[in-house]
């Protein structure tokens, strides 16, 4: 399928101004609008192709930068120590309420789309705790979190003044928690904690365990990528969003 991309510049309800990557169908999109919700490193090559790859399987979608009111325009770090330290320098600047007014301003660009009448979040990592998020006070339909991490913690501003999971009771949606088994940084207690969570609050939920699989998997050429995973990942983050 053809697709169409384009950068976008979206008002946001707190005066800041939001780019955004989009990317349509060549035809009409289907009835789902899609929010990518990027990972440590930003907007990279790597999430504008989740944000292609989804316009591809027929929905509108966009990839917010929700740096964009501490890093500049564009602004995507490597997948080095450096890049490393300076997108934990910016995701320990990003605040609950300013995360929370990035997705809705993303969202309603998405509904103001003829023929959009459901919305959905896909979100890497740092970007799965802002899906997560997002989905407990948002009206999000769909939502599928590729290991998010912070949810029982209060380390992020993200996750502050209280936990995020424990918000779930918001989440009116369907929810996918993807994670492998040798998460360094999401262990077994805390997907426990996670399903117990979903499990309490009646969500309509999966959480699918990836054996022998780490943190972010679901990159090709990186470390930790485990092809397996990341294929089956893609299929439930397709299913999810348009089922």
């Amino acid at each position: 399928m053809e697709i169409a991309s384009e950068s976008l510049e979206l008002p946001v309800a707190d005066g800041t101004t939001l780019p955004a990557y989009a990317s349509r169908p060549s035809g009409e999109p289907g009835p789902v609008g899609v929010v990518v919700a990027h990972e440590l490193f930003g907007v990279s090559p790597e999430i504008r192709r989740v944000v292609d790859d989804l316009a591809d399987a027929g929905h509108l979608a966009l990839a917010p930068e929700f740096y964009h009111r501490v890093a500049a325009p564009g602004r995507w770090l490597e997948r080095d120590e450096a890049g490393r330290a300076e997108g934990f320098d910016y995701l320990h600047r990003l605040e609950r309420g300013h995360a929370l007014a990035d997705a809705e301003a993303a969202l309603g660009w998405l509904t103001a789309h003829p023929g959009i009448e459901e919305t959905a979040i896909v979100g890497f990592s740092a970007g799965g705790h802002l899906a997560y998020l997002a989905a407990c006070r948002l009206p999000i339909a769909r939502t599928a979190v590729l290991y998010g991490g912070w949810l029982p913690s209060t380390a992020i501003p993200m996750s502050r003044p209280s936990p995020t999971l424990g918000l779930t009771l918001g989440i009116s949606g369907r929810l996918v928690y993807l994670v492998g088994d040798r998460d360094a940084l999401i262990g077994a207690e805390e997907r426990e904690q996670i399903r117990a969570a979903l499990a309490d609050a009646g969500v309509d939920h999966e959480l699918v365990v990836y054996r022998d699989t780490e943190h972010a998997f679901f990159w090709p050429g990186t470390p930790t990528f485990a092809a397996a995973a990341r294929d089956d990942a893609w299929q439930r983050i397709l299913q999810v969003v348009t089922d």
